[in-house]
């Protein structure tokens, strides 16, 4: 059984071991995230605190870039932008791992307490009925204590996530 996160494109990127989990695994990425890829590759900001870290993060973007950009890549990415919440057709990465983008709408129902991206999260998260896989704290922190209606995990418990039971979302 392949299981399936909501998480963000440069995810993947920073966090090598999400592409060579223990089990097989489905990513919904919200298709914005990805053009956030190309501005954290070409960005002066440091995305890592060391100078070597951040090099070898801003080439594994670049990779991802590359890799999303092929052509039979790219035409399952587009043929998910013809309409609202439509998820490509997936997109193997390697044997046990594989991503369909999703073509998310930011449509506010969280104000200002998330910003377009999280919220984009939250709604793909309750559309695929997946939890989120995110490294940021303070978005876990904001969605257990707003009480929200999705799972989310830290990715540094990703193999803890990996063996929890599946669920479908309160």
């Amino acid at each position: 059984m392949t299981r399936v996160f909501v998480t963000e494109a440069v995810m993947l990127a920073i966090y090598g071991q999400l592409l060579i989990p223990t089990k097989s695994v489905e990513y919904i990425i919200p298709y914005t995230t990805i053009l956030e890829l190309y501005e954290l590759h070409t960005t002066e900001e440091h995305l890592m605190n060391s100078s070597a870290d951040d090099e070898h993060v801003k080439t594994r973007i670049g990779e991802l870039i590359s890799y999303f950009e092929e052509p039979l890549n790219r035409k399952k990415i587009e043929r998910a932008l013809q309409s609202p919440w439509a998820k490509s057709p997936f997109i193997p990465v390697s044997e046990t791992t594989r991503v369909s983008v999703m073509n998310t709408l930011d449509t506010a129902p969280y104000g200002e307490s998330f910003d377009p991206v999280e919220t984009e999260l939250l709604l793909a998260s309750q559309r695929a009925e997946a939890p989120i896989l995110t490294d940021q704290y303070e978005l876990i922190q904001r969605i257990v204590e707003g009480a929200l209606p999705v799972q989310v995990f830290d990715i540094d418990d990703f193999d803890f996530a990996l063996e929890f039971p599946v669920s479908k979302q309160p």
